[in-house]
């Protein structure tokens, strides 16, 4: 699991910082969550409140270790705080989504349109921990060189590094997806050992992710995307749509990872909040944090098993 681990934030303090002047309720939390994302088991966002996916990770976790489902990973002493200096670069970054799929179509890229909301998804949390984690700043009105208190992790998304560092985790050639619908996970497995977990949204009842053996047949790092409504409503193609560019902003995020049925795919999302708890149109939706790491685990023509 080196890849995973090499996108680190070598840059920064690794100290614990008391970012409201004293321990926060939901520290011990936040420490597991963080180790769990270091290893690649997704606990969805990392922002110190318990929920299903950390439970879920470190059950999946244990398991793979050859610990009791149920039992608590030995964690260490981890660090739950660094800072983090803004950039002029992520500054950059930062640009305008235009109102419906028409307009859109007409943009170069669909962008972070908040420094805030970069932030979030560079650091696996929400827009909300983060402004908690950092009371006295407006976080969206900063300048280059500000110093902002963020969860420590180490498998940081860097999206302006995607994919070109994002290199391939080992041999791909023995690994498996198992996607189980009900828990709403997603396994990448070696030789039927797990060696990565990652919260999901598995379709939704009125367009379920379908249930069978499958394959990938293509990774696509920032793809565009056919907004077509009669593929949204009802799952037929037609001929009006709109072609909608790349960017983080994008209805499929960062990734599309095509399976061999039609239409259907493993892909990022603009929302990784919602993760497990809104419905998609068949795909299986991951985080875009954990859509690049997903990324690095599999190749062409690896196995995908939804049940």
């Amino acid at each position: 699991m080196g890849a995973i681990l090499a996108l680190g934030l070598s840059a920064c303090a690794t100290h614990r910082i008391p970012p409201v002047g004293k321990q926060l309720p939901e520290e011990n939390t936040l420490k597991l969550q963080i180790f769990l994302d270091s290893k690649g088991f997704g606990p969805g966002v990392v922002d110190g409140r318990p929920g299903e996916f950390t439970t879920k990770a470190a059950s999946l976790y244990q398991q793979a270790n050859g610990q009791p489902a149920g039992s608590q990973p030995s964690i260490g002493n981890i660090q739950p705080y660094t800072t983090y200096s803004v950039t002029a670069k992520d500054l950059s970054a930062i640009g305008t989504m235009a109102s419906g799929p028409e307009a859109q179509s007409k943009q170069e890229k669909l962008p972070y349109t908040s420094l805030v909301e970069l932030l979030s998804e560079r650091f696996h949390t929400t827009q909300t921990f983060l402004r908690k984690l950092n009371p006295s700043l407006d976080l969206n009105s900063v300048s280059a060189g500000t110093s902002v208190t963020v969860p420590n992790i180490s498998r940081l998304f860097r999206f302006d590094e995607f994919p070109s560092g994002y290199a391939a985790s080992g041999s791909t050639g023995s690994r498996r997806v198992i996607v189980n619908l009900q828990q709403k996970m997603l396994q990448v497995t070696e030789n039927g050992q797990t060696i990565a977990a990652f919260p999901i949204t598995p379709g939704s009842s009125q367009h379920p992710a379908p249930v069978g053996e499958w394959r990938v047949v293509g990774a696509v790092p920032w793809p565009w995307y056919r907004h077509d409504e009669g593929v949204l409503s009802r799952g037929e193609r037609t001929d009006d749509f709109y072609n909608l560019p790349p960017g983080p902003n994008s209805p499929v995020g960062i990734l599309w990872a095509g399976l061999n049925r039609p239409g259907v795919g493993i892909h990022g999302t603009p929302v990784p909040d919602t993760i497990g708890r809104a419905g998609s149109h068949g795909c299986i939706r991951l985080s875009n944090w954990d859509a690049a790491t997903f990324y690095t685990l599999i190749a062409k023509g690896t196995p995908v098993t939804i049940q």
